[in-house]
């Protein structure tokens, strides 16, 4: 059977023309519209949970890595940093972490989920500024000759110990924030997230 017969031809051939072109149209705007739906890098990062692999970190050594636009230290500490960390409470503004400045799971001693690890906001709660970091003891830190080691904020002369925790007299008012965070693996973790989903 020709075309002639039955069906225009020219007809036929428009109408699988025009369902070609109308499905391509309808795949090429629905791509933008679902792509819509994932999160923008501006949005991860500010406020998308950041990994961090500290499986090279040496004891003493600090790393740092960026969440929500903030620096984060990841500190290592040694068992004689952490022996000292209690002989310091009299010292400090809030040894005890009354304030909630660490989720409820980091308020002991070493404001961590584990001991060894400082996990920390690196920026100052008096204004702002970011301390430096003064790991040296004594006469060699440029302090203090008792000096424990710590952080140093050079805008307006906070000290905070290897816990994170302010000492007294300071212009900081607050103990430096730890963020929500988990462990993966004894190598990685995530800031941002934890197991209570916050």
């Amino acid at each position: 059977m020709s075309c002639d017969e039955k069906v225009d031809c020219g007809r036929r051939r428009l109408l699988v023309a025009t369902a070609t072109a109308g499905g391509v149209a309808s795949v090429v705007a629905a791509v933008p519209f679902v792509a819509s739906w994932m999160p923008s890098e501006r949005a991860k990062s500010a406020g998308a949970p950041v990994e961090a692999d500290i499986s090279k970190l040496g004891p003493g050594e600090m790393m740092t890595v960026e969440w929500r636009g903030k620096p984060v230290w990841i500190i290592r500490r040694t068992q004689a940093t952490l022996d000292e960390l209690p002989k310091l409470d009299d010292k400090l503004a809030d040894p005890n972490s009354e304030k909630p400045m660490q989720p409820e799971y980091c308020k002991n001693q070493y404001r961590s989920i584990k001991p060894e690890y400082l996990v920390a906001v690196g920026i100052c709660t008096h204004l702002g500024c970011s301390p430096t970091e003064k790991f040296k003891t004594g006469p060699a830190s440029g302090i203090d000759a008792d000096w424990p080691g710590g952080f140093l904020c050079p805008c307006h002369g906070s000290t905070f110990d290897l816990a994170g925790r302010v000492y007294k007299n300071k212009p900081a008012p607050d103990n430096l924030e730890v963020p929500p965070h988990k462990y993966l693996s004894d190598a990685k973790l995530v800031i941002g997230e934890d197991t209570t989903g916050a």
